[in-house]
């Protein structure tokens, strides 16, 4: 191939390549519980939750691996987050967790985010709170 034509069958083959490598991270499982019961005079506060998230994501070292997660409520407000310090080349799908999230009284459903160096980040994980 030559000229125009080849030129543009590289930069295919280089945005496919590129397209592969650009995979955010999927969050495979969420578990959570209240981690103690209390009330605070005057309001109905909850007790905080303990999450217990399991990641995959195709973790190639330091130069790339996913680096956080998320509870987030449905407006998008950021509950509480987890970062990660490490890739987790041979641990897949790996679990981290996070205590001390609070949840808004009424909130029966919040999603976990995860995201990689690259900046991607995952679709939502749209999880259910236990009564």
């Amino acid at each position: 191939m030559t000229g125009s034509s080849g030129r543009l069958a590289l930069a295919a083959l280089l945005f496919t390549a590129a397209a592969a490598f650009a995979t955010p991270p999927q969050v495979e499982k969420v578990s959570a519980r209240q981690t103690a019961t209390y009330t605070l005079e005057a309001t109905d506060a909850r007790a905080p939750w303990r999450f217990d998230v399991s990641l995959s994501h195709p973790d190639s070292g330091w130069d790339h691996y996913a680096d956080l997660w998320e509870v987030r409520d449905g407006t998008g407000r950021v509950l509480g987050s987890r970062v990660l310090l490490h890739p987790h080349v041979d641990e897949q799908p790996f679990t981290r967790s996070l205590a001390g999230v609070n949840i808004p009284p009424g909130l029966s459903q919040v999603s976990v985010y995860a995201r990689c160096t690259d900046r991607d980040w995952s679709e939502p994980y749209v999880f259910e709170l236990p009564r």
